[in-house]
């Protein structure tokens, strides 16, 4: 059985029917690839290589806008010769047949590209191009740009069939465009479901949760865990002698001391409940744990934030619980948080305005660290 099937035949050798039948295809590819990928670079990508392939073009692309409108910034392409963009991206729309199709929001057909004022030539072999806004409801994000070495390929039939490729690549962008949209809003809503909206810190619920994850990935390295609870010292008295603006002016300053002792990238400052604020530091040993408080203990006294109804001091100062353990998986995390407590407790109960210690020793409890 010789000669060659339909199906394989040059678009130069098919009839009309066979033409249309290539042009369906490409349009049901062309759907199809717009749902696969697994970025937009991806998909596009592959619609410009499923059109290069199919078709007499030697060159199909896909040129993309920044977010006004006023630049070509991206550019995905596919074909037989090489490609000269016209300057580096981005590129402004006042420059080629490109900027020309955004300009006027309509398709270009240039038949004859050297008589053609704005063609910008990007391969000397290209007789003819077509361009079609990529447009999605009012929103023009690009260009679908086709060039051909032939000057007869750009008819009719063809160049509808690329006005609907260029509908469903508009659609494809604007649905990744508002997926990328929804998962940046997720983020923020995470970010803020995460975050105290007084001192701008972690809150209650993202301790819990990094505490544990902390715990756990300790307990696994064998390393050690101190939790510093950091106490403002008569907060209640303060609120009432100047007033709750002024004491969550107070907390927002203790916060912001707080995340500069804790810099560093596994450590963690929240606001634990009210006027107790709560450090996570890994690997620290008790010695380097109380260092880290006292320091912050000192800072808070410098800042002379006026604290008019203390007995302690005529500014604010805190107390500090420091716990220290090496954490075990068999043991809940929920022990350091009781040796942290009873150590803050202790510093209050010693006059406050100081940093009290205590380890967590599996086999014999709670140590006092104090000297």
């Amino acid at each position: 059985m010789g000669g060659v099937r339909e199906k394989d035949l040059p678009w130069g050798e098919r009839d009309a029917s066979g033409r249309r039948a290539v042009l369906a295809e490409i349009l049901a590819q062309v759907s199809s690839e717009a749902f696969e990928g697994e970025n937009l670079q991806a998909v596009l990508q592959r619609i410009v290589d499923c059109v290069a392939r199919r078709l007499p073009v030697a060159i199909a692309s896909i040129i993309l806008l920044d977010e006004d409108g006023g630049h070509f910034v991206q550019e995905v392409w596919a074909g037989r010769i090489g490609l000269d963009l016209p300057g580096d991206l981005p590129w402004p729309v006042t420059v080629g047949a490109a900027g020309r199709c955004v300009r006027s929001g309509r398709a270009q057909l240039i038949a004859d590209v050297q008589h053609d004022p704005d063609y910008v030539p990007g391969n000397r072999d290209v007789r003819s191009e077509y361009l079609v806004p990529i447009l999605h409801r009012g929103r023009l994000h690009g260009v679908l740009n086709l060039e051909s070495t032939r000057a007869d390929f750009f008819t009719p039939e063809v160049c509808a069939t690329f006005d609907a490729v260029a509908s469903q690549v508009a659609g494809t962008i604007h649905l990744t465009r508002v997926v990328l949209e929804l998962e940046q809003a997720n983020r923020r809503l995470q970010l803020l479901s995460m975050s105290d909206g007084l001192t701008g810190i972690a809150n209650r619920r993202c301790f819990d949760q990094r505490f544990a994850e902390t715990w756990r990935r300790q307990a696994e390295a064998g390393r050690l865990l101190a939790l510093l609870l950091v106490d403002a010292d008569c907060f209640k008295p303060l609120n009432d002698a100047c007033g709750h603006l002024y004491g969550d002016e107070c907390l927002r300053e203790l916060a912001r001391l707080c995340r500069e002792v804790a810099r560093g990238p596994d450590e963690l400052v929240a606001r634990y409940g009210g006027e107790e604020l709560a450090l996570l530091l890994p690997d620290h040993t008790a010695p380097q744990a109380r260092r880290r408080a006292e320091c912050l203990r000192r800072r808070v006294e410098a800042e002379r934030l006026a604290h008019p109804a203390s007995p302690v001091a005529p500014h604010v100062t805190v107390s500090i619980g420091v716990g220290v353990t090496r954490p075990d998986a068999s043991i809940p995390d929920q022990a350091l948080i009781a040796v942290a407590d009873r150590a803050l407790y202790a510093a209050k109960t010693r006059g406050r305005n100081r940093v009290a210690v205590r380890t967590m020793a599996h086999a014999r409890g709670p140590r006092d660290a104090d000297r």
